[in-house]
């Protein structure tokens, strides 16, 4: 029967604490049917988050369903041997190349995130960042210290070199964001959050709150120094 719900219910995550607990082939088949109920349900929650998206994003993923990754994992260049993921998840893709960055939903039991930002930016992209920053920290830093910022993510996360990238002083006033090798904005939430009725607009909420920075760096990445189109 089908399962049309406004929210993620508490069985879902349980779906997920029984698959890491029996995470084989032989279980997944014989509890197929419930599988494919919960994905039903997640591909319902994921097209709720997409149409929250789009009342302030112009989003390129077509529906919530192909948002969706798939629970099977590709085991064949790991050493981690276990068939299938624990964790529900999907990315949205915003549109045209003018607009950088990307949102992600993760759902796992006790581990539950969204995120976004530039999970591994090239190196002429990481360059461009690099630059501006070192030109001007004023903007972005104006962004992270913003309270919508801080009370939604606390801090920017991602990799960082130790000392300090080629080409930029270690003295240099931003070298604490020039350190930067990933640029992420996280925000987690408790399993009583993920499985209230209103999760999807809450995750919609932190999404449109990585707009300021994500527009920051689309104009840093899409736009010269004469302010031309790259």
């Amino acid at each position: 029967m089908s399962q049309q719900l406004p929210f993620i219910p508490v069985s879902s995550l349980d779906f997920l604490k029984s698959l890491k607990e029996n995470n084989n082939r032989e279980w997944f088949g014989a509890n197929k049917e419930q599988y494919l109920q919960e994905l039903e349900v997640m591909e319902n929650f994921a097209e709720l988050v997409l149409s929250e998206l789009n009342k302030h994003d112009l989003i390129e993923t077509e529906s919530g369903k192909k948002s969706l990754h798939r629970i099977y994992r590709d085991t064949r260049f790991s050493k981690e041997k276990i068939p299938y993921k624990t964790n529900w998840g999907g990315s949205f893709r915003r549109a045209t190349k003018q607009r950088r960055g990307g949102y992600y939903f993760h759902v796992e039991p006790g581990n539950s995130f969204v995120a976004g930002g530039f999970y591994g930016p090239n190196a002429a992209d990481l360059k461009r960042i690099r630059d501006d920053i070192s030109f001007d920290a004023t903007p972005l830093r104006k962004i992270l210290s913003s309270k919508s910022f801080l009370a939604t993510f606390g801090t920017l996360r991602g990799e960082q070199v130790r000392t300090a990238p080629k080409g930029f002083n270690a003295d240099h006033e931003a070298i604490d964001l020039l350190r930067y090798k990933q640029f992420l904005l996280i925000k987690e939430f408790t399993d009583e959050q993920v499985t209230s009725p209103s999760y999807y607009q809450e995750v919609s909420q932190a999404f449109q709150h990585m707009r300021p920075f994500f527009d920051y760096m689309s104009e840093v990445l899409t736009v010269d120094a004469d302010g031309e189109m790259i």
